[in-house]
């Protein structure tokens, strides 16, 4: 009859001598297990399987006793022989935590027998070497911790709490766990240690010891706490939290009695909600809402059942049920010390279902599935390796399990009756992963688990974490929901943070995006700047496209310049056909009447060409707009001069013998005319030849516009063009400023000097102005400036002859042109 041997761990605390009464199920778990086992007859058929529990305690030096008292079982312990009963051991499911687990392990080793922890995190990596024969069934501790962290960022929990034990345990909690957050961007706001062990028996100083034990982290700003250990550190924690009501009841003073810590607990597997008898002044609804990675677990098919049937009789030589039962029924089994009449007598009709969840749950815990998996593992093992061997072969010859090269719960695949597929990995962990559950707790001190995620290491990365936030009960005492665990408030957009000297980088202040930057999240590091063709909007959390700029005809000032260009284009168009009309008149003739018509029809082009700045610039209009608007104001420029010059020699050509009367006449003005209009056609040439101006868009001068523009292609040959522009006015401004006091009859000069005027003051206003402004203002004032300098020349030049035309014909006779001054 092989035997498997479980060690019951830490029914005993430090503090207070109790039993855990919640861990009565890991017994009751490994019973239902092997029941279950021998009733099978697909399982080890003709084979019994029987088990030893012993109490593993919490003291090393016991656990190396009791260990020992498994291997070498007599009434005397004599190391290394083995004496009373033969019965083989096969294995060893034990302990609760990774210390005795560890103990346990280095006897166990030496002597080749396999041992199956059922509590134990700790890196099987480490192990391997030094304990081949310790295996797990449980999950991976790294992936738990990547579980918490991933559960932290779910919530934006970036300022945590770490409580854990006092001891090595804790020392490599702190170790793994710490680098992991800051990798992350969490920072670690506190670290409190439980120191379970009080060498004292004394409990009025064990009392004032907890008393005084520091609960100021419980003030911290940090509202999620990662609760690290075993269930002894959360035992330890409850205690603390009910010394203020033992104390009022044993000294009747006042104290602060806290009924909720307001705080989301994270505990980790390890950790069981379960108190001793002698806490029932706890307050379980302090942890209330909490979130809990337990080991993954199903019902199993009977097992409440099983459960529902435990009786005080049901066991004979169990040692345990007899102090379970008068424990959590506060009551007495009947013996001869204690009669049947007996207020406080156990009846055996009590029933479990009863006792609230922290000292005894129906349903089966993440530890008891692991129990339950272990014993069917080894009898999974011990059933293939039966099955491997001859049918002449005894099974009495078997031996230990570890007798195999190969060991045979390696190559254990099995599905339990949940349904779990059971395996274990090279490191000899169990291929599972973990529950995430929320601890709802009620007023009778009983609480509910609620499974609300799960980490699974068997699917693909992206779905391991899987979460349901809406099934979550929080701690009552959270004004927002979800509960937020920062340093300090989230920078909201529109700011970035600026870290905070001395403090940690989860601690910062809040800055105002600069300038021209924006941030829409949350908590962002620094602003970033907005996109081509975007900008931030006034709070600067946003980025809103740039319209476009340009002179469209939608505007109103588009309208208005188009309306005045249409207008001194009429108006341009009336007095050349007035001419027209009047061309035998003596004040038509007198100055060059073809040149008079040339200058019209330049000024009609003039004041038409700046409808072509209007509008969306396109590839036509950016080649057409300033060389026609040049070309053709040159000829009106180059006809003024050319009526200037003719004046003059007109007035030198009268005088007697002169050498400038061969050049009078309408050749002289006409050659004039077509060498500055060539001249001003040869650099547009050379303008478009070289560097043509083009469409394009400026990002940038404007904040929140983009200007669509014609880009001149090169600014020194736009500027050749209005210099020769404004060459030819000075000119003729020069000439006709020297001619304005010729005689009477010859003193169109005097008009044309202050049309030139005119002009030259419109355009060299014109320079400042244009270069100070942008986009479609830019436009605006080319478009005015030629309408401004056309409008001039028309209005001094031919409103004084539209005048004697129209209003004095009286005027327009030769006797009038010819008339002396005197």
């Amino acid at each position: 009859m092989p035997y498997i041997e479980e060690f019951s761990s830490h029914t005993v605390t430090d503090f207070g001598s109790s039993l855990i009464t919640k861990f009565y199920q890991h017994i009751l778990a490994l019973v239902f297990a092997i029941h279950e086992i021998n009733r099978n007859p697909n399982i080890l058929p003709n084979v019994t399987l029987g088990f030893h529990i012993h109490d593993s305690y919490i003291y090393l030096k016991w656990t190396y006793r009791t260990t020992m008292d498994l291997l070498f079982t007599s009434l005397e312990l004599v190391p290394n022989f083995k004496c009373g009963t033969q019965k083989k051991m096969m294995g060893v499911i034990g302990g609760y935590s990774s210390e005795t687990s560890t103990d346990m392990a280095t006897l166990l080793s030496r002597y080749k027998i396999p041992q199956f922890s059922f509590g134990s995190f700790e890196s099987a990596v480490d192990n391997q070497t030094s304990l081949p024969l310790f295996y797990r069934t449980v999950p991976q501790e790294a992936l738990q911790y990547e579980g918490i962290v991933q559960l932290l960022l779910h919530f934006s929990w970036k300022w945590v709490g770490l409580y854990t034990m006092d001891n090595e345990v804790g020392d490599r909690f702190l170790q793994a766990f710490e680098p992991m957050l800051s990798r992350k961007g969490i920072c670690v706001a506190f670290r409190e240690k439980a120191v379970i062990q009080i060498m004292s028996d004394d409990i009025n100083f064990i009392l004032k010891y907890l008393f005084s034990s520091n609960t100021d982290f419980l003030d911290s700003k940090a509202n999620a706490i990662v609760l690290h250990g075993e269930s002894v550190t959360l035992v330890w924690l409850a205690t603390i939290f009910a010394v203020p009501t033992i104390l009022m009841n044993v000294t009747g003073s006042d104290y602060v009695v806290r009924t909720s810590t307001g705080k989301v607990w994270i505990t980790t597997a390890q950790i069981d909600f379960a108190f001793s008898i002698t806490q029932k002044i706890s307050n379980i609804q302090i942890f209330h809402g909490a979130l809990s990675f337990t080991i993954h677990s199903k019902d199993i098919p009977g097992f409440h059942r099983f459960l529902q049937l435990i009786k005080p009789s049901w066991a004979k030589g169990d040692s345990f049920i007899k102090e379970f039962w008068e424990q959590v029924f506060q009551c007495a089994l009947p013996d001869d010390i204690n009669p049947m009449n007996s207020e406080e007598t156990c009846t055996g009709g009590e029933r479990l279902e009863t006792v609230p969840a922290p000292f005894f749950e129906m349903s089966m815990t993440g530890h008891s599935y692991s129990i339950y998996n272990a014993v069917y593992a080894i009898a999974h093992a011990l059933h293939n390796l039966a099955s491997a061997r001859t049918n002449h072969r005894a099974m009495e010859d078997v031996g230990s399990l570890a007798s195999l090269n190969v060991p045979p719960w390696k190559r254990i695949v099995f599905n339990n009756s949940a349904g779990d597929e059971v395996t274990f990995n090279e490191h000899g962990e169990l291929k599972g992963g973990f529950d995430i559950t929320n601890l709802v707790t009620f007023p009778n001190k009983s609480y509910v688990r609620v499974q609300i995620g799960s980490l699974d290491p068997q699917v693909p990365l992206s779905k391991r974490f899987t979460f349901n936030e809406d099934r979550i009960k929080w701690n009552r005492n959270f004004a927002q929901l979800p509960p937020l665990s920062l340093c300090n408030d989230n920078c909201k957009p529109g700011y970035s943070k600026k870290k905070k000297e001395g403090e940690p980088f989860c601690c910062y202040d809040c800055d105002a995006c600069p300038e021209g930057k924006i941030s829409d999240k949350e908590d962002v590091d620094s602003c970033m700047t907005c996109s081509e063709g975007h900008y931030p909007n006034v709070r600067q959390v946003q980025c809103i496209p740039k319209i476009p700029n340009f002179l469209s005809f939608a505007e109103p000032l588009s309208m208005i310049l188009a309306f005045l260009a249409l207008s001194f284009s009429l108006i341009t168009a009336l007095v050349l056909a007035n001419f027209v009309k009047y061309k035998d008149t003596p004040i038509v003739k007198a100055n060059n009447r073809s040149l008079t018509y040339c200058l019209l029809i330049s000024l009609l082009l003039c004041f038409l060409c700046s409808l072509l700045f209007i509008g969306k610039p396109n590839k036509v209009t950016c080649l057409l707009r300033q060389t026609t608007f040049g070309i053709i104001f040159s000829v009106a420029v180059s006809s003024v001069l050319a009526k200037t010059v003719t004046v003059v020699m007109a007035f030198m050509a009268s005088k007697p013998g002169n050498i400038f009367q061969k050049w009078v006449g309408k050749q002289l003005a006409w050659y004039i005319v077509i060498f500055c209009f060539f001249v001003q056609i040869g650099i547009c040439a050379l303008w478009l030849a070289s560097s043509p101006p083009f469409p394009d868009v400026d990002m940038h001068s404007l904040r929140r516009e983009i200007i669509v523009q014609c880009n001149e292609g090169s600014a020194t040959m736009f500027y050749c063009v209005l210099g020769y522009m404004g060459f030819l006015a000075s000119v003729s401004f020069m000439v006709a400023f020297l001619a304005r006091k010729l005689p009477d009859s010859f003193n169109e000069a005097k008009f044309i000097t202050f049309s030139m005027l005119v002009f030259c003051s419109v355009w060299l206003s014109f320079v400042p102005t244009y270069l100070s402004t942008q986009g479609r203002d830019m436009v605006a004032v080319e478009i005015f400036s030629i309408l401004a300098s056309g409008a001039g020349l028309l209005g001094c030049i031919f409103f004084p002859k539209c005048y004697i035309i129209i209003l004095r014909p009286e005027l327009n006779r030769r006797e009038q042109l010819i008339r002396k001054k005197h």
